[in-house]
């Protein structure tokens, strides 16, 4: 008799497993008994419960009104997904990963490190509730300096619709996109035509690249929404005035000391 430990995917037939050693070790073999142990984070430990429990559990609800004994048997779904990387989500956006929308960068409030492009993690809110299982498209360290792309392509959703309210198009950069489809610089689906201004292009062109907003200013030649020749012209007026203001400050310590040792020297010579 030999007792061994398989760590395997859903579907494994462990009795076969059990009838091909035989046939390897040449004396033939059957599987005498199957324990499972463990089911994806569910182990022999204590979140485990018995049928007997559940029925315990909801006898004690209904005649004392108490749930603690309940929420202990019946554990959130997101015990399932701690061992997930995570990342948390705005509340404005929830609604629309719920409705299938891809997860994009100005919906990201926080992220857990060391997330590899093509790795599986969940998608949570700030009140630690599921709401899609995604692919991550961007390494941790893209999306600490970026602000514009797919973070996660959502693979599925967990959370009902309508939980949260709806947000979208409500940004500025949604109103930003509606005037230019008014102005037919976008298609009717605000996709980029020939009229699309350039910083717009390389900020949503391909949504599937990271962009960051500092770096199309600086390509385009634009700085809080100014050329930059006139940007570097109002910082250069800006320094020469500190630098005045600097210069008349030490002017007026350099007077109020003449003045005052001068009344001071009156005054001795008075004495």
């Amino acid at each position: 008799m030999g007792i061994f430990w398989v760590s395997c995917e859903a579907g494994t037939y462990i009795r076969t497993m059990c009838v091909h050693i035989g046939y390897l070790l040449g004396c033939g073999a059957h599987m005498q008994e199957l324990r499972r142990v463990r089911s994806g984070a569910l182990k022999e430990d204590a979140t485990m419960v018995t049928m007997h429990d559940v029925k315990d559990a909801q006898w004690y609800y209904e005649q004392y009104g108490k749930e603690d004994y309940l929420r202990r048997v019946i554990m959130p779904l997101e015990i399932l997904l701690v061992g997930m990387p995570r990342i948390v989500i705005k509340d404005t956006s929830v609604n629309a990963v719920c409705y299938g929308a891809q997860l994009m960068l100005p919906g990201v409030l926080r992220y857990e490190s060391n997330i590899e492009v093509g790795q599986e993690c969940v998608v949570i809110t700030t009140k630690g509730e599921a709401v899609a299982l995604a692919i991550a498209q961007m390494t941790t360290s893209t999306i600490a300096t970026c602000d514009h792309g797919i973070v996660a392509r959502t693979k599925r959703v967990i959370m009902d619709r309508d939980i949260y309210d709806k947000k979208w198009k409500l940004g500025p950069f949604a109103k930003k996109k509606e005037d230019l489809k008014q102005q037919g610089k976008l298609d009717k689906y605000g996709r980029v035509v020939d009229q699309t201004p350039e910083a717009w292009k390389m900020l949503f062109g391909d949504a599937d690249k990271a962009t960051n907003i500092n770096e199309v200013a600086a390509k385009v030649g634009v700085t809080n929404g100014k050329p930059a020749k006139a940007a570097e012209a109002e910082d250069d007026s800006e320094t020469e005035k500190k630098r005045d203001k600097k210069k008349k400050e030490k002017k007026d310590k350099k007077d109020k000391k003449k003045k005052k040792s001068k009344a001071d020297s009156d005054d001795e010579e008075s004495d």
